[in-house]
């Protein structure tokens, strides 16, 4: 699940080529490498803390319990706002892919917006049956991802039309001008990693697989993205890259591909896409409802969130993101201007940049968290692993999310100063406000609800 979120096909084909054609840059794989390193810092302290937190949610019950329940609560609302914006920003990407290529391939013409209905029915269907049934789906897309991308990395390094250069690999050639941008944009190909302790409920032995979990996906998709990106440099020449990507946007990898290999491997490659959409669709939903389901079952939402089915799956979660993604949709189908890419212009940048950016910050605050949890107590962790890493982590988050907040016209293909490049950050910031202030209204109103908030207390629906 945590790979599916981070969408490897998805990040090569679309991510890699938007930063190639943004930044200008051909240090793209460096910056997986130096991003890698830095959420495997992160992952230290994550992983170690995992061990003594007896309740599942991901962020929140760390920061709860590490800084204060209220800002647990701010996190958990300002997860759930995050998460939803890359989940139905996803949405639009997958309608528009589906559309395009049934018209590019068969002649058929369908409104992108038919396809995103389709699939919120899809994934919905799913996210209510038992975890596993929808693992077992969604692993095996993701191998085939795996696959359809390393016979590109194959075919490209076959290729090498100028050789073959560690360059773009180089960590040190990452730090010039456009470094921010070139995070910016990279960080959002990692966004769900550290969701392994939302399954924590359906997980066998969850104080040892989320940590184990969370690790291997930053060091598998790390050095997956840093490889194929600079195979998709050395594929197209160092000295075409940027021009390439500007002008093939993500069709560059099919585009490559068409020149390269089998009609039949680029249809398989196309189809893949689609469903490694599909795969990032189905983790983020599932985080998602499991987020609404915490919240449910501490009170800090209404308990109708926290129902869930015999098999564990949490139906009012699922259904309520449903619903959530239909309204947004409905709202973006309003505003069609009748440009082909306005799903992708509009509502896949604006709702997918907005949620790496809340998510960004909530990783800096669960870093603080992790370090002030230990400081409490060291409970026979080591230093590095309980201080040092998680506070060079905390530093090197915070260093990322201002260089986001400071290129966030530039993600968003905006003017500088435009109104929306200031309203969508502030929805995940009100979010995170609007559960602060739900916390300290239940630690004054009920004390022994909010004592349960991120914590093994039992809690009012249990």
């Amino acid at each position: 699940m945590i790979v599916a979120a981070s969408a490897p096909l998805t990040v090569i084909a679309g991510g890699a080529p938007t930063s190639f054609a943004v930044t200008e840059l051909t240090t793209v794989p460096a910056g997986y490498i130096v991003l890698a390193a830095i959420l495997a810092l992160f992952a230290f302290g994550y992983a170690a803390m995992a061990r003594f937190v007896d309740r599942p949610g991901a962020f929140y019950p760390y920061v709860a319990q590490g800084i204060g329940r209220s800002l647990g609560v701010g996190t958990a609302y300002a997860a759930i706002v995050a998460y939803n914006m890359m989940q139905i920003g996803i949405f639009a990407m997958w309608g528009f892919t589906i559309s395009s290529w049934l018209n590019g391939r068969f002649g058929i013409e369908s409104p992108w917006w038919l396809w995103v209905l389709i699939g919120v029915v899809l994934v919905g269907v799913l996210g209510v049956n038992r975890i596993d049934f929808s693992a077992k789906i969604i692993g095996v897309l993701v191998a085939l991802e795996f696959v359809v991308v390393l016979v590109f990395d194959i075919i490209a390094l076959g290729v090498a039309p100028e050789g073959y250069s560690p360059a773009p690999l180089n960590p040190l050639e990452l730090f010039v001008p456009g470094v921010g941008a070139v995070l910016a944009f990279g960080v959002a190909a990692f966004m769900g990693f550290e969701s392994a302790a939302i399954y924590a409920r359906e997980a066998k032995d969850p104080k040892r697989t989320v940590g184990r979990a969370t690790f291997l996906a930053v060091i598998v998709v790390g050095l997956f993205y840093a490889f194929s990106a600079w195979a998709m440099v050395t594929g197209v020449g160092q000295s075409e890259i940027v021009g390439q990507s500007q002008e093939f946007g993500p069709d560059l990898l099919f585009v490559f591909l068409d020149g390269h290999a089998a009609t039949i491997i680029v249809d398989i490659a196309n189809l893949l896409f689609i469903t490694s959409l599909f795969a990032a669709l189905q983790a983020f939903h599932n985080t998602v409802a499991r987020y609404f389901a915490e919240l449910g079952n501490e009170g800090m939402l209404p308990t109708w969130f926290a129902r869930r089915s015999k098999a564990g799956a949490p139906v009012s979660g699922s259904l309520a993101q449903s619903i959530l993604a239909v309204l947004v949709t409905l709202g973006f189908i309003m505003g069609d201007s009748g440009d082909p890419l306005f799903p992708v212009l509009t509502m896949f940048t604006w709702l997918t940049n907005t949620g790496a950016f809340g998510l960004i910050l909530l990783m800096a605050i669960v870093a603080l968290a992790v370090v002030m949890f230990f400081v409490k107590d060291a409970r026979g962790v080591g230093i590095f692993t309980r201080l040092i890493a998680p506070a060079i982590a905390g530093i090197a988050l915070t260093t990322v999310f201002i260089l986001v907040l400071v290129n966030f016209p530039v993600l968003m293909d905006m003017p500088q100063g435009d109104f929306l490049t200031y309203l969508l950050p502030l929805l995940v910031i009100l979010g995170g406000l609007i559960g602060i202030i739900v916390g300290e209204v239940f630690r004054r109103r009920d004390p022994d609800r909010y004592r349960g908030i991120g914590h093994a207390v039992e809690s009012p629906a249990e």
